[in-house]
């Protein structure tokens, strides 16, 4: 039956958001702004946005996130000035959190293409990135959780799923968890010998909290309808099924014109609603 297919959210602008508000109010959809994520945002005047998102979503009752800092820096930097930089970062996104009232934010995996063949043969290496993630994020961690946010990690470059599966585990916090960006993963088995999507998936388990998805070709970071590149969706949403757990799905489309075509593709195969 049609209400028992999942219900899908939308990663938006505020812009965008007043755009989409009705189709957004109408199932209570989950949102992730987007808004809030680069240094002239963070370190200006960002509190009339963050108005304007509470003005557009008053009466909303669905799950709000929002897409946290991540241009020019990684959460593993061996550099204590960057690491300090990083942490202003993100605590500044957990400000944004407060103010809009939203219970998550996206953060990014550290793991490149290199750490997967070189971790292992460098004594100590592996090691050492988790030292400089916890060095950098304990604190962070530590507000999100007494805040009641919880920090999705979203794989960039990852080729095994499992690597910021077990970084996210030695945090040993409930607001610590993992993300999936369906496209990244897509991009990583066609181009780099990751596993298929379904994989990170399952992989993720329990501790996955939030899928952007999007539409791929293996070959390069599209974000493209649902549908428009070569992900085996039916396998995705069926591996999203058996999980012990109800994360977030949110369309992260670069033409949000798509999102209709989008919908009209999940709901016709009967994946999503």
């Amino acid at each position: 039956m049609s209400h028992d297919l999942p219900v899908i959210g939308v990663a938006l602008t505020v812009p965008e958001l007043a755009t989409y508000r009705d189709w957004v109010l109408e199932k209570h959809r989950d949102v992730e702004l987007q808004s809030f994520h680069t240094a002239e945002v963070l370190n200006g005047d960002w509190a009339p946005m963050a108005a304007e998102a509470k003005r557009l979503l008053d009466g909303y009752r669905g799950r709000l996130g929002i897409h946290g800092p991540f241009w020019g820096f990684t959460i593993d930097s061996m550099d204590p000035d960057v690491r300090t930089v990083v942490q202003k970062r993100m605590t500044q996104g957990l400000d944004v959190c407060e103010a809009v009232g939203a219970t998550q934010m996206v953060i990014h995996s550290p793991f490149t293409t290199w750490d997967y063949n070189n971790l292992d043969m460098l004594e100590g290496a592996r090691e050492q990135l988790f030292t400089n993630a916890h060095l950098t994020l304990d604190g962070i961690v530590s507000r999100a959780q007494s805040q009641g946010v919880t920090l999705v990690m979203e794989n960039i470059e990852d080729i095994d799923p499992l690597d910021r599966k077990r970084l996210c585990e030695s945090f040993d916090s409930q607001a610590l968890k993992l993300s999936i960006d369906t496209g990244h993963a897509q991009y990583a088995h066609g181009s780099t010998g990751a596993p298929p999507v379904d994989y990170f998936v399952r992989l993720a388990g329990e501790m996955l909290d939030h899928i952007h998805l999007q539409d791929a070709d293996g070959h390069a970071d599209r974000h493209w309808g649902i549908g428009e590149g070569n992900i085996l969706w039916t396998s995705v949403f069926r591996a999203i099924g058996e999980l012990p757990v109800k994360p977030r799905l949110l369309l992260e489309l670069s033409d949000k014109a798509h999102i209709p075509s989008s919908m009209a593709y999940l709901a016709q195969r009967g994946l999503g609603q």
